[in-house]
């Protein structure tokens, strides 16, 4: 049995880093282009109790190199802490519209709805281009022109991006690369852009939505009660013959800073078991998958002999091997790839932890809501 366990486990690996779509490679990255047409873009900002960092968001915005016209519009999903009042003092003028979000109805999310009467306001109708970004991504100047660039010369409905997140605090060192690797084995960003393959996915910091794609899916009505709207968004898109692209970022930061693992941990469990479908059985596949992945290899490592033992080793190197783009990326010690076990180990729980909120029936909380977990009610 210690014997299948260990090849198991290394045939894993081996696969992941020769025939996963190259997930490891912290690849592409989004080069500066300049736009060839003359396309109208909005950005829509759904902010909800954002007061820190909504100024840094919107200085960022309203300083756009974009030679055309650009319109911003921040939507203040009934915040509490005074961020529609900091926005408003940025300086609301032709450019810049500010919304105050009306109450929740039944069957969505906050986010969602916000970004929903985004889009039907004038400018975003008219628009082109609609630039869904959070409240906490700050852009370069060139930033938008620079999406606007890509999605024209390669015909793309969707140009997503995961932006560069913080990564200074000990929490964030230990937890946000990891973060960044394990999205991108969920969704590698080749097999995305593939428009042979099925798989969607996207970054929600980042995305520039052509309006003919919005309009041809009815906006964001279809997946108003999802929880991870943006791989909803992009396969809404793709589903329907639209073209998308995932990459990196090098031109937006998120200035959120996670201090404490709680916080992390509580972001990974309001949607883990999302992703899983709410499906005990892929939990357990979850589970099993992460275990033989991921902990196997240090403990046949440190406990096993022979053959075992070396298939050990060399499935922790693997993955500390191709761990290291990302590490490099975040400019993080190599040495962190050997502890990806016990980062992953840190992930699963909170997966764990996702699901037994569901079957609590506390729903998806974020930003002071907790979201039903029928869908549909």
């Amino acid at each position: 049995m210690i014997a299948f366990v260990s090849l198991l486990s290394f045939v894993f690996w081996v696969y992941l880093i020769g025939f996963h779509g190259r997930f490891w490679r912290s690849t592409p990255v989004l080069a500066h282009r300049a736009p060839s047409g003359k396309a109208k873009v909005a950005v829509i900002v759904p902010a909800r109790d954002e007061a820190e960092s909504i100024r840094q968001c919107l200085e960022s915005l309203l300083a756009q190199d974009y030679p055309e016209e650009l319109s911003i519009i921040l939507v203040d999903d009934n915040s509490t802490d005074g961020t529609g009042e900091i926005a408003a003092s940025c300086g609301a003028d032709e450019q810049l519209t500010i919304l105050t979000g009306e109450p929740l109805p039944p069957g969505w999310s906050g986010k969602l709805w916000a970004v929903h009467q985004g889009l039907a306001h004038e400018k975003a109708k008219t628009a082109d281009y609609v630039l869904l970004t959070d409240a906490d991504i700050v852009h370069a100047r060139d930033h938008i022109s620079a999406l606007v660039a890509k999605a024209e010369v390669e015909r793309l409905e969707l140009v997503s991006e995961m932006v560069r997140l913080n990564c200074e605090t000990i929490v964030e060192r230990a937890l946000i690369p990891a973060f960044i690797f394990f999205f991108q084995m969920l969704y590698p960003f080749v097999w995305v852009a593939n428009s042979k393959k099925r798989l969607a996915g996207a970054a929600g910091g980042t995305m520039l939505v052509a309006r003919a794609a919005l309009d041809r899916i009815q906006g964001v009505s279809r997946i108003r009660h999802h929880l991870i709207d943006d791989c909803s968004l992009a396969k809404e898109i793709k589903s329907t013959g639209g073209r998308i692209w995932l990459g990196h970022s090098e031109r937006a930061v998120s200035t959120r800073v996670y201090s404490y693992w709680q916080e992390v941990w509580k972001m990974i469990a309001r949607t883990a078991y999302v992703q899983l479908d709410h499906s005990p059985l892929m939990l357990l596949g979850c589970i099993v998958a992460m275990c033989v992945i991921y902990c196997e290899p240090p403990l046949l490592t440190v406990f096993a002999h022979g053959s075992a033992r070396m298939l050990g080793v060399f499935s922790w190197l693997l993955m500390a091997l191709a761990f290291q783009p990302t590490l490099r990326s975040y400019r993080r010690s190599p040495l962190w790839g050997f502890a990806l076990p016990c980062i992953g180990l840190f992930y699963l729980c909170a997966t764990v932890a996702s699901a037994l909120r569901h079957h609590s029936g506390r729903g998806g909380g974020w930003k002071n809501r907790v979201y039903s977990e029928n869908p549909a009610a």
